[in-house]
C-alpha cells in the first residue's frame, strides 16, 4: 500500500543530492513504504503501543521526505531562471531573474541545513526508530472531552463551539497539549459535536468537574427580533486509559472507511479517509474524520473507543459510575443543568455549589481557574 507521500518520494529520488545524502534518502524511502504497509494491517490496531510507535516513526520520516521535496522544488526553480537568462535579452528581466536565483540559492542552503539536522536525528536512531520518551505522568493525566449540542438548534451548536474555544484557551493557559479527535461542524461555524483530547499536569483533577449540561441564555446571532433564547450543550469528560489497561481483539472490531463531510453534510474529501469503528461486544460506535490521513483518523477513533470502553467497564463494575455518567449526559434538557451562562446579565452560575461570577467574557476567554478551584474546594 502506498499513499500520496510515496508518489513524490519517487520524484525526490531523481534529484542530485550529494553522494552521502542520496543513500540515506533511499533508505528512508524504503522504510517509509514498509511502514505504510505495516500500518495498513487491520490486526495491528489492537496492539496500541506498536501502532503508536510505527505511526510516530512514519510521521518523522515524512518530515525528511517533505524537506527533500522542498529542496528539489527550489532547485527546479533555479534551473528555470537560468534558462530564462539564456533566452531573454531585456536587462530588467535579466536582473529580476538573477535576484530570484540568489534568493532561491539562499533558501536551498537553508533547507539543506534543515535536512541535515533531520538526518542527524535519524542517525541517532532515537526518532528514526520511533522511540519517544514515555511520559507516564502525561498518560495518567489525559482526558477525552465530548461536547454535543442539545436543545436549541443552531444556537446550541454555536454555544458548543464557544465552549470548545473556552476549554482550548484554558488548556493553553495550563500548558496542556490538545488535539481534536473528531468534529461535526455546521454552516454557521458551530459544532453539532466535537471530541478532543487534553493532556498535561493535573488535567483530570481539574477538568473532571466540567461534565454535565451547560445552559446558555443570550440573543442568538440568528435572532432578528432581539429575543433572548435558552439553549443547552452537554459535556462529557472521559479518562483516557493507559495502553496496558486496554486490550482489544481485532475480531471484535468492525472498521469502515467513508468520505469525510463538512457543514450541511457535503463531502469535503474525495477519498475515503474518515473512519468508523464499531466495537461488536459493546456495540459502541466511534468515528473520526478531522484528518486527511486515514491512519491518523484510525488512531483518533481508537483513542475515543478505548476511553468509552474503559468507561463502560467501570460503570459495570461500579454501579455509581454508571449513574455518574448518566447524570453527565442525560437528555440535554433545559432543566438538567450544572451551569448557566447568562450573557445579558454578564453572569455565570454553577448550580452545584450555588455560586455566581460576573466576568462572563473573561471566563469564556479561558479564565476558568476561579470556577475550577471553587469546585475543587467544594468537593474536598
Amino acid at each position: 500500500m502506498r499513499d500520496e507521500n510515496s508518489v513524490f518520494i519517487d520524484c525526490v529520488m531523481k534529484t542530485t543530492f550529494s553522494s552521502t545524502i542520496m543513500p540515506e534518502i533511499k533508505q528512508i524511502k524504503q522504510e517509509y513504504d514498509d511502514l505504510v504497509n505495516q500500518l495498513s494491517d487491520p490486526g495491528l490496531i489492537c496492539n496500541w503501543e506498536r501502532f503508536k510507535k510505527l505511526l510516530d516513526r512514519k510521521t518523522f520520516l515524512e518530515k525528511i521526505i517533505a524537506k527533500s521535496q522542498e529542496i528539489q522544488e527550489v532547485k527546479n526553480k533555479i534551473e528555470e531562471n537560468k534558462e530564462i537568462l539564456k533566452l531573454k535579452e531585456d536587462p530588467e528581466f535579466i536582473s529580476l531573474a538573477e535576484t530570484e536565483i540568489i534568493q532561491l540559492q539562499e533558501k536551498q542552503t537553508e533547507s539543506e541545513q534543515d535536512l541535515e539536522k533531520l538526518l542527524s536525528l535519524a542517525r541517532n536512531q532515537k526518532l528514526l526508530n520511533g522511540v519517544r520518551e514515555n511520559k507516564n505522568n502525561s498518560e495518567k493525566n489525559t482526558v477525552i472531552i465530548e461536547i454535543r449540542a442539545g436543545t436549541g438548534g443552531d444556537e446550541a451548536c454555536l454555544f458548543a463551539a464557544d465552549l470548545y474555544k473556552m476549554y482550548s484557551k484554558y488548556a493553553s493557559l495550563q500548558n496542556w497539549k490538545q488535539k481534536v479527535l473528531d468534529s461535526r461542524p455546521t454552516e454557521l461555524n458551530g459544532f453539532k459535536e466535537i471530541v478532543f483530547e487534553l493532556s498535561g499536569n493535573n488535567v483530570f483533577s481539574k477538568i473532571q468537574y466540567e461534565g454535565g449540561i451547560h445552559r446558555v441564555q443570550r440573543i442568538p446571532k440568528t435572532e432578528k427580533m432581539g429575543r433572548i433564547h435558552t439553549s443547552t450543550t452537554s459535556v462529557a469528560v472521559l479518562l483516557k486509559p493507559k495502553r496496558a489497561e486496554m486490550k482489544i481483539r481485532p475480531e471484535d472490531l468492525k472498521i469502515d472507511f467513508f468520505r469525510s463531510s463538512g457543514p450541511g453534510g457535503q463531502n469535503v474529501n474525495k477519498r475515503e479517509t474518515a473512519v468508523r469503528i464499531t466495537h461488536l461486544p459493546t456495540n459502541i460506535v466511534v468515528t473520526s474524520q478531522n484528518e486527511r490521513n486515514q491512519l491518523q483518523n484510525k488512531e483518533n477513533a481508537m483513542a475515543i473507543l478505548e476511553a468509552k470502553i474503559l468507561e463502560k467497564r467501570e460503570a459495570e463494575d461500579f454501579g455509581e459510575m454508571g449513574e455518574k455518567r448518566k447524570a453527565q449526559i442525560k437528555w440535554a434538557k433545559r432543566a438538567e443543568k450544572i451551569r448557566t451562562y447568562n450573557f445579558p446579565q454578564n453572569r455565570i452560575t454553577d448550580h452545584r455549589i450555588k455560586k455566581s461570577w460576573h466576568n462572563l467574557e473573561d471566563i469564556m476567554a479561558g479564565n476558568l481557574e476561579p470556577i475550577i478551584k471553587a469546585l475543587m474546594r467544594s468537593d474536598a
